[in-house]
């Protein structure tokens, strides 16, 4: 035996005590694990073995299977030493070989961006769980031990993961119902992306937690007293609201602490639902309910089939929320999909395997909508969104129940319902009443959707910024991708030749075509018209594509010398209409020139512009109220270099703009503006947040925007943080 403890010992005796499990397999999988780890150290300076050990542990008290926990103690073996699949396939069974292999990374695969390498891991990931949850269970257990550990990560990488797992993991194991690791993982990665709002939360929590133990006590007594004579079972605990659930409310809903009205919780488990309704009775005698805060899960289970009833009331002026389940709902609320396994599930196995395929629903539409993607990070950007644990309830006019992401609008609800309701879709009503299709639905509303059989109808382009749900934007651009294929390869060639053009990629025919060969291949189209296709209804965005095409090309493509004026003729003119120009700029009387957008009123799309021709530099387009545009453009000196342009409205173009954002400084001002364009998916260039006077402070960002009226969308946005009292376009 090795002369350090990792813990192995402890863990088989609490294995060999349970008597549910293999224990010879177990002890012969952690011998195999051990000596294939044997010289690998974590970076804390730990034997690599005690990770697997820990991870083990965590799944025997979630009340996971032997083949579970065998899987955990080799979930690093294939990946991190010279032992293959197959190997483990032959000594401990296909079932574990699965679960290996869906918890193993990808190995050398050609991805280009680190961003590639995380979406195709998900996206595995994801195919394994559909497969066999218990792959997503693991993972969940690997990455809880991690953070667990985070704290000898470099600062880069606990951020890194941090955000990672409060985007996919959290929310995963909330869809799983697995409430205690979803609610560490979040607390732990809070406190590696906003230490200072970790501690302050902590501390107001440490403030009341002598008040709180003693309020709480009082409460459970008094409910006991008044329950046990009139029911069977009566089992009651209390608990503290976790770090993550305070701080979404006070951090990103801007409310004041005082203003949560659950940090303190009473749990109320008796045997049936009639009794639950009962207690529900007693408690409300007992205490002054606040109106509008109760909320019935037992009627209308949350997509994870967690059920409970929920109601706030009052104490002395204290608020605190009461939660009232049977056993089986605590033992679902408190273990999930685990529960399966540390539970044996009433009814037949008809009836367990039924709940489980419910239970898992969820899992099938998101890889049914990630197939509608057409790259891995689109999957994930689709992944992030649909996660979302704050969910609304609405109902169809047969009262079937739809669940949504908060802030989704009738065409979200549409496409839940089937994708043939949404491409006919014409309207909607909610409540009886006609409504827009930007409206955005609220839990409880009944919501029928109104369609047409017209020949040739269908989604509008439009409806792809006003969804919410990766589903429903998927739904529309499959439906753009088999109904306008011809319009979106045209649409498409043009945008690519458009982006060549304006980075100077220039080939002769033959090279072109082999180049967009090349460039369709690496990112997984089976041809080029499929590469433009997509192009053409939104799939991808060339933009976002063109510093990897501009790489392959500088080294591999472009061409050693100058060209002779001989061999011009035998080159490809991309894109050379009068009095067009890169950029999505019209210029009139000028072809082919290098266009800039000056700095010192950063036109963007939407803007009023004119163009100037510079010495050597191209056309310079600045915005006609720019301060270095002469009023007067027929008496100025050298009229002839301003020139007339505008927007080319066929073309879609992404500029930066800046923002200086004045505001009462506080404490999590710039996680507000950050967690607010982040929600409309906006991309920050650099951020530099600063004090001024009497307590203010301003922060500018450089943001990727479309349009004029892109940006004063987000104006609107950021103007609904806390705090912001002034936002300016900034020029140098």
């Amino acid at each position: 035996m090795s002369d350090y403890n990792d813990g192995f010992s402890e863990f088989i005796k609490a294995v060999e005590e349970n008597g549910q499990y293999d224990n010879e397999k177990i002890k012969k999988a952690y011998e195999l694990a051990r000596n294939a780890h044997n010289g690998q150290f974590r970076r804390s300076g730990e034997p690599y073995i005690m990770h697997p050990v820990a991870v083990a542990k965590i799944l025997f008290q979630l009340g996971m299977d032997n083949e579970c926990i065998i899987g955990a103690l080799l979930h690093d073996v294939v990946e991190d030493t010279e032992y293959d699949i197959k190997f483990i396939s032959e000594n401990f069974g296909e079932d574990v070989a699965l679960l290996v292999d869906g918890v193993t990374k990808l190995g050398q695969i050609p991805l280009t961006t680190r961003e590639e390498v995380q979406a195709e891991n998900i996206r595995k990931m994801f195919i394994a769980m559909n497969e066999d949850v218990r792959v997503i269970i693991i993972k969940l257990a690997d990455r809880l031990h991690n953070m667990r550990t985070a704290m000898f990560w470099p600062e880069y990488k606990q951020r890194e993961k941090s955000l990672e797992t409060l985007e996919i993991y959290a929310p995963i194991a909330h869809r799983l119902g697995i409430r205690a690791v979803k609610e560490e993982l979040e607390d732990l990665s809070i406190y590696y992306l906003d230490p200072i709002a970790y501690k302050e939360i902590e501390n107001s929590l440490q403030l009341k937690e002598e008040e709180g133990k003693k309020f709480l006590s009082e409460i459970e007594n008094q409910i006991r007293e008044k329950l046990e004579g009139v029911m069977k079972t009566v089992i009651i605990s209390s608990r503290v609201k976790s770090v993550h659930g305070i701080f979404r409310k006070v951090y990103i809903k801007g409310k004041a602490f005082e203003e949560i009205y659950d940090i303190y919780a009473v749990r109320i488990i008796v045997d049936s639902m009639i009794d639950c309704y009962n207690a529900l009775g007693v408690v409300h005698d007992m205490f002054t309910p606040l109106p509008g805060r109760f909320k019935d899960y037992i009627s209308t289970p949350k997509p994870n089939m967690y059920q409970s009833l929920h109601t706030t009331v009052l104490k002395n002026g204290v608020p605190f929320e009461i939660q009232i389940r049977t056993v089986e709902m605590h033992q679902t609320a408190e273990y999930g999909i685990a529960a399966h396994w540390k539970y044996k599930l009433s009814g037949s196995t008809k009836d367990k395997k039924a709940k489980m395929n419910e239970r898992l629903e969820w899992i099938r539409r998101v890889l049914e909508t990630g197939e509608e993607s057409d790259t891995a990070e689109d999957m994930v950007r689709t992944i992030k969104g649909d996660l979302s644990v704050e969910e609304i309830y609405v109902f169809t006019p047969k009262g079937d129940v739809k669940s949504l992401p908060n802030g989704a609008t009738v065409i979200d609800f549409a496409y839940a319902i089937h994708s043939a309701v949404g491409n006919k879709m014409t309207g909607a009503k909610v409540d009886g009443r006609i409504v827009p299709l930007d409206y955005k639905l609220k839990t409880g509303q009944i919501v029928e959707v109104l369609t047409s059989n017209q020949e040739g109808k269908g989604p509008s382009r439009d409806w792809l910024s006003i969804v919410r749900t990766g589903e429903a934007r998927n739904k529309i651009r499959s439906w753009f991708k088999k109904e306008r294929r011809e319009e979106n390869i045209s649409s498409g060639k043009q945008q690519v030749e458009q982006e060549f053009k304006r980075n100077f990629i220039r080939l002769n025919a033959d090279d072109y075509n082999a180049f967009l060969e090349k460039i369709a291949e690496r990112q997984h189209f089976a041809s080029v018209d499929e590469f433009y296709a997509a192009i053409g209804y939104g799939g991808i965005l060339i933009n976002r594509l063109i510093p990897g095409i501009k790489d392959e090309y500088n080294r591999n493509w472009k061409p050693k010398e100058p060209l002779k004026s001989e061999d011009a003729s035998n080159y490809l003119v991309i894109n050379k209409p009068s009095s067009k120009n890169t950029g999505g700029v019209v210029v009139d009387g000028i072809d082919d020139c290098l266009i800039k957008m000056a700095k010192c009123c950063n036109p963007i799309p939407g803007d009023d512009i004119i163009g100037f021709i510079t010495r050597g530099h191209g056309l310079s387009i600045h915005k006609r109220d720019c301060k270095n545009v002469p009023s007067d453009l027929n008496n100025c000196q050298e009229p002839e270099r301003w020139l007339s342009a505008h927007w080319d409205s066929n073309v879609k173009v992404e500029v930066q703009s800046t923002l200086n954002i004045y505001a009462i400084d506080r404490d999590g001002f710039v996680l507000d503006i950050t967690s607010t364009l982040a929600s409309a998916h906006v991309k920050i260039h650099s951020l530099n947040a600063r004090p001024i006077n009497d307590g203010n402070c301003v922060t500018t960002m450089t943001l990727t925007v479309n349009s004029k009226e892109h940006l004063e969308n987000l104006v609107k946005m950021i103007n609904k943080v806390q705090g912001v009292y002034h936002i300016e376009r900034s020029v140098q």
